[in-house]
């Protein structure tokens, strides 16, 4: 069961990395390396714990592009996270902060370690001089590789200069000094792989769904990040100091869409990793876990959520605000569908989503090349056939 769990994990990693050579390549190496046998989660716990950061507060404003303010946008989007996430039967949301306050970075961390969180989540939106860059990016902690990566670590660790005797706290690290980011150790080694799969599963949710500009998974020497002791990342959700991206983050529409992108990386990244919760479903069909982590080829699952003998326009305004929806008409009964994909886990993770809306009752459906419904057995079975 043990190697079968490595298996899983690395076909996962190299699975959602796919498109990025580089990244699969980092990921593997990493995990062969440096991770333990065991994945990190909270297993014997009956929640999956999220602790969400929103970036600054209180006297640390964070960084004021256009006359907004950081600290208040990221406060809004991880409240709204927060609230999303609650809705889910097996996770567990932690703040760091839910008001306007200054919290040190060391005392983030903290509050992450003691619930023995198994995600944390910093939100963050980015600024510089010049108002032309724009776009997203995540970070997940290690050695800068280019200027721009020291930037902006320097810039976000740069609030501990707020905090009374920072020098001592933090081993004289001067956020101001580059000699201080060469020597940065790297005390998330172990957590690196499933750190840098979540901030790719973000990522991916913001470039491929809300059609934000990518700017990238990251290494950078983030002292927020290098005090936790779980996969962690920093996600830099746009850029204030461009006129443009600063009016949509400032907006609640933008932050919305951004709150509603960083739960379904979120959620991927939960349902990946927890993969061998549907182990027994999978046996039944004599699947191997292996198998369901990669696309079908000719089968498409959607997500049922109900059915009537009443005609509904399948708009989200009619279904709790979930898109994208179909309908079709099967004996005389109309059927309600959310989502559309080839990919089993992502199927698993749409079902999670209708039903944290309410639908306690949605169930994953599946449909072949030619549009026929067929069961999850028959589905499945093409995979065992391969």
């Amino acid at each position: 069961m043990l190697a079968k769990k490595v298996s899983i994990i690395i076909n996962n990693i190299i699975y959602m990395s796919s498109k990025n050579f580089s990244l699969c390549f980092l990921l593997f190496l990493n995990f062969i390396f440096f991770s333990p046998i065991q994945t990190y989660s909270q297993l014997s716990s009956s929640k999956f714990k999220v602790v969400l950061d929103a970036g600054h507060g209180g006297k640390d404003s964070g960084n004021t592009g256009n006359d907004y303010l950081e600290k208040d946008i990221a406060l809004s989007i991880v409240l709204q996270v927060g609230e999303e996430l609650k809705k889910y039967d097996d996770i567990e949301v932690i703040y760091t902060r839910t008001k306007d306050v200054f919290i040190p970075l060391h005392k983030r961390a903290d509050i992450a370690n003691k619930a023995k969180a198994d995600l944390f989540v910093s939100v963050h939106c980015n600024g510089v001089a010049n108002s032309s860059p724009y776009g997203t990016e995540t970070f997940v902690l290690g050695l800068h590789r280019n200027k721009d990566n020291l930037e902006v670590a320097m810039k976000e660790n740069a609030v501990i200069k707020f905090e009374e005797d920072y020098e001592v706290k933090y081993d004289g690290f001067d956020p101001e000094s580059p000699e201080s980011y060469i020597i940065f150790s790297l005390t998330q080694e172990e957590f690196l792989d499933q750190s840098i799969l979540l901030a790719d599963f973000v990522q991916k949710e913001f470039t491929n769904t809300l059609k934000r500009k990518n700017r990238g998974v990251k290494q950078a020497g983030f002292l927020v990040l290098r005090e936790t002791y779980m996969p962690s990342v920093l996600v830099e959700t746009g850029f204030l100091t461009n006129k443009k991206e600063g009016a949509y983050l400032n907006s609640k529409s933008g932050q919305d869409k951004l709150a509603d992108a960083i739960i379904d990386g979120i959620n991927n990244y939960k349902n990946t990793i927890n993969v061998s919760n549907i182990e027994a479903e999978l046996e039944e069909y004599k699947v191997s876990t292996e198998a369901v982590v990669e696309d079908f080829d000719d089968v498409i699952f959607k997500v049922q959520l109900a059915a009537s003998s009443k005609k509904i326009d399948p708009s989200p305004e009619n279904f709790k605000k979930l898109s994208p929806l179909s309908r079709n008409l099967e004996n005389d009964l109309y059927k309600y569908y959310f989502g559309e994909t080839n990919n089993y886990i992502e199927a698993q993770n749409l079902k999670d989503k209708a039903k944290a809306q309410g639908y306690t009752s949605a169930f994953i459906v599946a449909f072949n090349k030619e549009a026929k419904k067929i069961s999850i057995k028959e589905a499945l079975k093409t995979k065992a056939d391969e």
